[in-house]
């Protein structure tokens, strides 16, 4: 019976046993082994030596087993403790970050009022392109719009011909991939500051004049505007919804207050034409060249901000598999661009400052706690089977809650309606499985070295543009 308790227990019940033994013999009670109570005491055969190894391997099968557990419980408890200094580093950073940039005698300094250009690259974007282009058109600040056409093979292009909005370019070249198109883009802008979107995206009328004015800084290289979930009807969308708001705008309240900003997305983003020079413009060398120039860019000394006003509704995917294939290439180019500028950790000046905060924090929060927080679940299902259920609902339940509320003040800081929060219990269960899967999915990838290839989504048009007011007709575009 001993042999199949563990731990403390079996230590417990052996105390037990040394009290016992003897006030029973003292009562008068006798112990026999078992062969001899079954009156087959001296026909015992000695253990052969198979028997003898069986022995031994069963001992060890436990002891090993024993040891797995414990080990289990302990990589729980590291996992626990990471994803709640998580949690409370970013609520606590998120609410001074909200403070700080909410506090009415905040600014940037004098009002960014310059035109900007704002480049979008296109490829196959025939369900979405026209509502992209339209709110761009609408804009409250002075903008020209230039579409990169990167080689599509569908009518992208002539709709955008079609239009027929003023200060739109349209600029056609051979499928190269999207770096290549971000930069012919500003290489046909005109102005300093460089608006990045994408094809699916839809800003509203005041989405460029609150992402640009950071820039009144000199010292501000980059701005990341606040991407929203537009297709949130079905359960995928709000999912998606609730990662956009806790998982990304909540840490990016964060890392700006620490100077890492690991991403501008490629939804809504800003850039100075000078500070992308620095850094060596788009590249193809990872998957996630946001990523990759976000970095470069700390590196080169320039500050990365948050903008949350700036606000860019963008399609999300529709489909299970689409969501593989975009997370999967997300998770997989965030490696590549850690590897690429790991020098960071040991160099020195800015660039060794964004190594030894920035990437150690982005690896533990965004690689390594994902990947181990699977034991969570895993031990829940555990002792639901093999030890007190209730004990350890009451657990998981209480993690859900601590979720919860970090995820209803994301909510309440971002404005966001609380009701979408009835999906993030379900979304605990299926929708984070999945993510588990595709960050060690990714994860294998990179260490076999394999290259993983450019996925495109396919596109609804779901996400309409929001209101604004009227463009007029003009010229057709260049």
């Amino acid at each position: 019976m001993l042999s199949y308790e563990a731990g403390d227990k079996v230590a417990q019940k052996a105390h037990a046993l040394d009290v016992l033994i003897p006030r029973l013999k003292a009562a008068g009670y006798r112990f026999v082994t078992v062969s001899k109570a079954m009156g087959t005491e001296g026909l015992d055969h000695p253990p052969t030596t198979a028997g003898l190894w069986k022995g031994r391997a069963f001992v060890t099968a436990v002891q090993l087993s024993q040891a797995v557990v414990r080990g289990l419980f302990v990589l729980l408890a590291v996992t626990g403790i990471l994803v709640l200094l998580r949690l409370a580093m970013m609520l606590v950073f998120a609410r001074r970050h909200a403070r700080v940039r909410n506090h009415p005698d905040f600014s940037w300094g004098p009002e960014v009022t310059e035109p900007v250009s704002v480049v979008v690259p296109a490829y196959n974007e025939r369900e979405c392109i026209a509502n992209t282009v339209r709110s761009l058109a609408a804009s409250s600040h002075p903008v020209e719009i230039i579409v990169v056409d990167d080689g599509s093979t569908d009518d992208t292009a002539e709709i955008v011909k079609s239009l027929g909005l003023p200060g739109v370019t349209l600029v056609r070249q051979p499928n190269s991939g999207k770096a290549t198109a971000l930069n012919t883009g500003i290489a046909w802008a005109s102005y300093e500051l460089i608006v990045m979107m994408d094809g699916d995206t839809v800003f509203e009328p005041d989405t460029v004049h609150h992402l640009v004015q950071p820039f009144a800084d000199p010292r501000v290289g980059a701005v990341a505007g606040n991407a929203k979930v537009g297709n949130r009807d079905r359960l995928i969308g709000k999912w998606q919804h609730i990662e956009y708001v806790m998982g990304f705008n909540l840490d990016r309240r964060m890392y700006d207050l620490l100077r890492c900003m690991p991403t501008i997305p490629g939804a809504v983003g800003a850039f100075r034409r000078t500070a992308l020079r620095e850094a060596g413009m788009m590249t193809e060398d990872t998957l996630a060249e946001d990523t990759d120039i976000t970095m470069a860019l700390h590196r080169g000394g320039w500050h990365v901000v948050y903008q949350e006003h700036a606000c860019a509704w963008t399609e999300a995917p529709g489909t299970m598999t689409q969501l593989w294939r975009q997370r999967y290439r997300w998770s997989y180019g965030t490696m590549q661009a850690i590897w690429k500028h790991r020098r960071s950790l040991i160099e020195r000046g800015p660039s060794g400052r964004f190594g030894r905060v920035g990437l150690p924090l982005i690896t533990v929060f965004q690689v390594l706690a994902p990947l181990v927080a699977p034991l969570v679940d895993i031990v829940a299902v555990y002792g639901l089977v093999f030890h007190n259920p209730w004990k350890t609902m009451l657990v998981w339940t209480g993690l859900l809650g601590v979720q919860a509320l970090a995820a209803a003040y994301a909510f309440r800081l971002d404005r966001e309606d609380l009701r979408n929060l009835w999906v993030l219990a379900l979304q605990q269960v299926a929708y984070r499985q999945l993510m588990y899967l595709v960050l060690l999915h990714s994860s294998i990838t990179a260490l076999t070295g394999t290259r993983l290839r450019w996925h495109k989504l396919r596109r609804t048009g779901e996400v309409g543009a929001p209101p604004g007011p009227s463009v007029p007709a003009s010229r057709p575009a260049a």
